[in-house]
């Protein structure tokens, strides 16, 4: 008799590659590793920049993780106060895309054309500036002599020369920290809109102010550009408090125009335009208090003579006399004729040396508002910068041409909300002054402005139920929220219900149990409703009153079949 064979056994196999793969992602804790990674060739780049760069270069990579360090807490405050969800994240991504949009504009200016770009002349009178205040003593006071005047270009000169005395001068570390700056002001528009105008589409906003490529480009560099959209975005975030009479708003207005007033005063003065604008078609409290109209003389008696002191600096700034129609007329030609010169020149009908003649004619209106805001065309690109700018142009106009539903009810909206008014006022007024550039190139930047007020209007709320006093408006989220509530998000549907008094809110009242007093025990509450619960009536005892028995359920009542104790 033959045994059989032995069977074979098979060999022991490891485990398979996926649940290998699983085993190791479940040990390994990717966002530290991934962390650690960066933080680590961070390090490494910064000292391999250290040996190999100057200051100048390598000052930068010690900037910005400082200016994240301190934008962070900041936003992260925001965001714990605002009712939209994720809002965190969007903010740290718009500052990051700004902060890192200061590298391509750098290379633009002294790589693309080799230095010939103002910022030059700010990082070297600002890095004399800088080293006369380390060695000065600030309590004797400060003589230093700029070689021009203080208003334009010579304050922009002491803002540099302030910041490389706390940085060190570096020219990229500049960029940064003045691209830094004017994403505070892109996010000082944005709260504006929230607190002046909720019922507008805020998320929808946010995407377009932080990530417009013009936003995010052009006021990232040393120079006005960027200090002026700090300065209108702190303008314009008092303009909404006061419109919405919140505290501390002639602050923000004062320190945003004196901001603007030093660097162009004539951007003050349209903003300063659309400020009384706004002030008077401003909705009236429902309840006025007795000192409500001298509030209001008084207020406009302050912001009438905030106006006459910018038009005075207007007339300063630009040489000219008085501020009548010859006054614009001479400003807006001479700005015409300074700026018809270089290869992105719009028109060159005129001669180089004379100053054409600028109608003040409002029937031009029309024509300006599209050659600000949409200009350069396709077709009028002359180099690449143009081609760009002319994408982002035809894609805004796009916008205007598909929220055209939405851009009807403007002159409706222009009465009954006075931020639309401050806005449209502003933006009209920008585009009839500014038309007068003769420079595609120039046009482009200075178009930064006006930029954030004209995407308030393609974010104007659809349903016509906005009308005055009748529309249910979302309560703002407030600036500063109560500790403890950081990270918190939306509250739940039944609390707004129960908050508003809505039809469960009697329910809710009833189902909640009462609060207890010390040293006794928790009273307990059956889960009836209290259409039919019963109370006792007047002379009757507590015992009295009728309750359900044991064989009948807590939500019966006794016309169901249940009954009662005597």
């Amino acid at each position: 008799m033959t045994r059989p064979p032995p069977a074979r056994v098979a060999p022991a196999r490891g485990p398979r590659p996926a649940a290998a793969v699983a085993a190791v992602r479940s040990r390994v804790p990717w966002p530290s590793a991934v962390a650690a990674a960066l933080v680590t060739g961070y390090v490494t780049v910064f000292v391999v920049a250290m040996v190999h760069t100057s200051y100048d270069t390598w000052g930068a990579l010690l900037i910005l993780p400082m200016l994240m360090a301190v934008g962070t807490p900041i936003l992260a405050r925001i965001a714990a106060a605002n009712p939209e969800r994720d809002v965190f994240r969007l903010l740290m991504l718009a500052m990051t895309a700004k902060l890192f949009c200061a590298f391509p504009r750098y290379l633009m200016a002294f790589v693309l054309y080799g230095g010939a770009a103002d910022a030059k002349m700010y990082h070297q009178k600002g890095t004399e500036l800088a080293a006369y205040l380390d060695q000065a003593d600030l309590l004797a006071g400060v003589h230093y002599d700029l070689g021009m005047k203080v208003a334009g270009t010579g304050f922009v000169i002491i803002v540099t020369g302030v910041v490389y005395a706390i940085t060190g001068p570096s020219l990229i570390g500049g960029f940064l920290v003045f691209s830094w700056l004017g994403f505070w002001g892109l996010l000082l528009f944005w709260r504006a809109l929230q607190i002046a105008f909720p019922e507008a589409d805020t998320r929808k906003y946010a995407k377009l102010v932080f990530f417009l490529p013009s936003l995010l480009f052009w006021p990232s560099s040393i120079g006005k550009d960027a200090w002026m959209m700090f300065c209108l975005g702190l303008t314009t975030y008092g303009t909404a408090r006061l419109l919405d009479r919140r505290f501390g708003a002639f602050a923000c207005i004062a320190l945003g125009s004196v901001g603007t007033a030093m660097v162009r005063p004539h951007v003050t003065a349209l903003a300063g335009a659309g400020l009384m604008v706004a002030y008077v078609l401003r909705e009236r409290p429902r309840q006025a208090s007795a000192l409500g109209p001298l509030r209001t003389i008084l207020t406009a008696v302050v912001l009438g003579a905030m106006a006459v002191l910018m038009l005075q600096q207007v007339s300063t700034f630009f040489g000219t006399d008085g501020t009548g129609g010859d006054a614009v007329n001479q400003v807006l030609s001479e700005t015409s004729r300074r700026t018809s010169q270089g290869n992105s020149m719009i028109s060159a009908t005129a001669p180089e040396d004379a100053a054409p003649k600028f109608s003040l004619n409002p029937a031009g209106l029309p024509v300006a508002v599209v050659s600000v805001l949409f200009r350069p065309f396709p077709f009028e690109a002359s180099n690449i910068q143009n081609l760009i700018q002319s994408v982002e142009c035809f894609a805004l106009l796009v916008m205007f041409i598909r929220g055209w539903p939405r851009l009807r009810r403007l002159p409706r909206l222009f009465v009954q909300r006075s931020y639309i008014a401050f806005t449209a006022v502003y933006t009209l007024l920008f585009c009839w002054a500014f038309s007068t550039i003769n420079n595609m190139g120039i046009l482009s930047r200075e178009r930064v402005q006006v930029l954030p007020l004209v995407l308030v209007l393609l974010v104007v709320p659809a349903a016509s139920t906005v009308a005055r006093g009748t529309a249910e408006r979302r309560p703002p989220p407030v600036w500063r929220v109560a500790p403890g509530q950081w990270g918190g998000g939306r509250r739940p549907p039944e609390a707004h219900r129960v908050h508003a008094g809505g039809p469960e809110a009697g329910e809710a009242s009833a189902l909640r149990p009462p609060p207890r007093t010390p040293g006794l025990p928790p009273t307990r509450v059956p889960s009836q409703s209290p259409a039919q619960s019963r109370s006792p009536t007047a002379g009757q005892s507590p015992a009295q009153s009728k309750s359900p028995t044991a064989g009948q359920s807590p939500t019966q009542s006794p016309s169901q079949g249940g009954s009662t104790a005597p």
